[in-house]
């Protein structure tokens, strides 16, 4: 614990230092790779796997079963229909789910009479519902639009609160790398999309965001007045911001991670509540790609986007010449040049300024420099 209260200090001083930006190139060069892979695995696996909300379909409920043996629904519908897409999921105690494709009155009886010798249950415990493929539609368009207004505005918010677009462009780039890498890592886990996953998508933009704006606060204060900046370039001052924010960003993470973490292994996988599996791997993904979009993604894109305006080059420039130390000592003033006639031991006797309690300079008469 100590040590990384000391890596903490050392990061924030500079004395340690992660290159975010000196090797910007490299992240950004990953980070557009692992996007690629990201769109190429779902269309190698078939594309992504909808859920029956998406899609449509039937969907049977078992109730009071000895077992919830998922091989065994579905060598139920095989047997019975021939449905090659099944999904048995173990949503509570003794009970099982089974969605599968759109199927007709006679097909759905003898899945339900199938499924109720399969998990020797009474014939009250099988109930069936159905879902339409206009349903499923409407609800993919609205998902779809959701993701576009949820976008535009967060945007123009970021724009507005940073009062420029160019940390507004860097975020949203990081906000479409969290969610193109854990659409990607969801379709490779073989998970349905369902609207919880969405749901999951949604909260860990809001997550991504989040961590961006915390960096480029910092960002934002370590970058002001960068033309009196005597000591750092803005590619300095960035990665320094980056790095002064770092163990907050992973703390947040962290804490992020655990509870997620306990859901779905210790919940979903342990205990076998399904309905929180596309939930909880959604946020769990979507925590670990924000944090790492915010840090390889948004601040090496914004050093990008501002690293060829004239001021940020200029200041660089004269930095390296030593002009703006020279200008930095002019400004904390030089010791004044002694006027013709006036020696050192007849310089003037100046009063020392004191405060009165209503907190005015007020000059203590007798008293000498």
């Amino acid at each position: 614990m100590f040590r990384f209260a000391q890596l903490g200090s050392n990061l924030y001083t500079g004395r340690t230092s992660v290159p975010f930006i000196p090797r910007k190139r490299l992240w950004l060069s990953l980070s557009a790779a692992l996007v690629v892979l990201s769109l190429i695995a779902p269309l190698l696996m078939g594309g992504l796997k909808l859920g029956i909300d998406f899609r449509g379909g039937s969907e049977f409920t078992v109730s009071n079963t000895a077992s919830t043996d998922i091989e065994t629904g579905e060598d139920a519908v095989a047997q019975s229909t021939g449905a090659e897409q099944t999904v048995v999921t173990n949503i509570a105690a003794n009970t099982v789910r089974v969605q599968t494709e759109q199927l007709d009155d006679e097909e759905t009886l003898a899945v339900r009479d199938a499924l109720q010798q399969a998990y020797d249950v009474e014939e009250g415990d099988v109930t069936s519902t159905f879902v339409g493929p206009t349903w499923g539609q409407g609800v993919t368009r609205q998902a779809l639009w959701g993701l576009v207004v949820f976008v535009a505005l967060a945007t123009i918010g970021m724009a507005l609160y940073f009062r420029t677009f160019k940390m507004s462009i860097s975020a949203m780039a990081g906000l479409l790398f969290t969610v193109i890498t854990t659409a990607g890592a969801y379709a490779v886990s073989g998970y349905e999309v369902t609207p919880s996953a969405i749901i999951g998508f949604l909260t860990i933009l809001s997550y991504s965001l989040y961590d961006s704006v915390v960096v480029f606060d910092k960002i934002r204060e370590n970058t002001k007045d960068l033309e009196h900046n005597a000591r750092r370039t803005f590619a300095q001052e960035v990665n320094l911001a980056v790095n002064q924010t770092l163990v907050r960003s992973i703390n947040t993470s962290v804490v992020g991670i655990l509870p997620v973490g306990a859901i779905l292994f210790v919940g979903a996988m342990l205990l076998g509540a399904g309905t929180l599996q596309d939930l909880s791997l959604a946020l769990f993904i979507g925590i670990i790609m924000g944090t790492l979009g915010t840090l390889f993604v948004s601040a090496p894109i914004y050093a990008v986007l501002r690293q060829r305006e004239p001021a940020v080059r200029e200041q660089a420039e004269r930095l390296e010449r030593g002009e703006i130390e020279e200008a930095a000592e002019d400004e904390a003033g030089e010791p004044a040049e002694e006027t013709p006639g006036e020696s050192e031991g007849e310089q003037e006797v100046q009063p020392i300024p004191r405060m009165d309690p209503s907190g005015r300079d007020r000059p203590d008469n007798g008293a000498v420099v």
